[in-house]
């Protein structure tokens, strides 16, 4: 699970913002990594994700390649490629930076219909996500729905299905469409991310007797910090943890599920200040850009001991990759 812009600031406001315990508390095992990219001190989503996705410290705006460009197979990938079940789940466009570095490749994280034309061939079983445009009104005029649905992908979107009444066929992958453009901030009623992580848990799982790779993104949460609207971040946060919750139940129940939540880089540099109170703090920005802090990790399940300490982002790639293909 990926908070998109979410450092310990953001998990901070969130908690003191609500009584009781936080679901992150239920992560014994904590660490913190890196998270610059390798041309910038201050790494964006895109060089954030790729390391995360295969490993390597590359360049802002680079998605899935290195520094020099070149592709490389993803976690995501590679788990397709060996029969895992593997999904995506963000509340961006799935053609966003975070979700791309797990399943497309360029140098630019904002070409988007080149991008859509990657995950396509991608392999992954469950796309949930905004972004219909970006595969139906291209200007190259290709109809990538058609290509999807030769693959064995049952395609829809929020026009043909709310997504709470979605019933996902068993037999194919899944493709479903949240938004045309960009999602709906959760405080304007987004109500998929929640059920569908849950759902897709349950379709990969099910998918086949090996394991499967999930990576859910809590993407709105950078947007508040870009927009320095602490209100914006919290309410991100209150269904990334809701959602959060319920993944830990289910990984609990299940006894066999690692998950790990961590951000890509923290946005905003938010500050909780003198004078506040819990559920109503004194909150100031310092940029509407990302900041170099280091990011926390939490970890839970098989394998959670992992993942403490303090080492580089690539890390992470190295220690799932070695956790999910033993």
């Amino acid at each position: 699970m990926i908070g998109d812009g979410m450092g310990l600031a953001q998990v901070s406001a969130y908690m003191y913002n609500v009584e009781g315990k936080i679901a992150f508390e239920r992560c014994k095992f904590i660490g913190l990594h890196k998270s610059h990219a390798a041309n910038n001190l201050i790494t964006d989503s895109a060089a954030g994700a790729s390391a995360f996705s295969i490993g390597e410290k590359t360049n802002n705006a680079y998605v899935g390649v290195d520094v020099n460009g070149k592709s490389h197979e993803t976690i995501l990938e590679e788990a397709s490629r060996k029969g895992l079940a593997t999904g995506v789940v963000v509340s961006s466009t799935i053609v966003h930076a975070t979700p791309a570095a797990f399943i497309a490749h360029n140098v630019s994280r904002d070409a988007y219909e080149e991008i859509a034309l990657d995950i396509v061939d991608s392999g992954c079983d469950l796309l949930i996500g905004g972004g219909q445009k970006y595969f139906t009104r291209r200007s190259d005029s290709l109809d990538l729905i058609q290509k999807f649905k030769s693959k064995n992908y049952f395609v829809t979107d929020y026009f043909n299905s709310d997504y709470s009444s979605l019933v996902i066929p068993s037999s194919q992958k899944l493709l479903f469409f949240t938004a045309d453009g960009d999602p709906l901030p959760y405080s304007q009623g987004r109500d998929y991310m929640i059920k569908a992580s849950l759902d897709a848990l349950q379709f990969l799982d099910k998918r086949n007797d090996k394991a499967f790779f999930l990576m859910v993104e809590g993407s709105q949460i950078d947007w508040g910090g870009h927009a320095n609207d602490v209100n914006y971040v919290i309410s991100e946060m209150t269904e990334f943890n809701l959602m959060l919750n319920k993944i830990l139940d289910w990984a609990e129940k299940d006894g066999n599920t690692l998950v790990i939540i961590t951000g890509d880089h923290e946005t905003g540099g938010l500050s909780i200040n003198p004078g506040s109170v819990r559920g109503k703090l004194t909150t100031q920005f310092t940029t509407t850009g990302h900041s170099g802090v280091m990011i926390p990790v939490y970890a839970f399940g098989p394998g959670a001991v992992n993942f403490t300490g303090i080492y580089e982002n690539t890390e992470l790639y190295l220690m799932m990759k070695k956790i999910l293909f033993k």
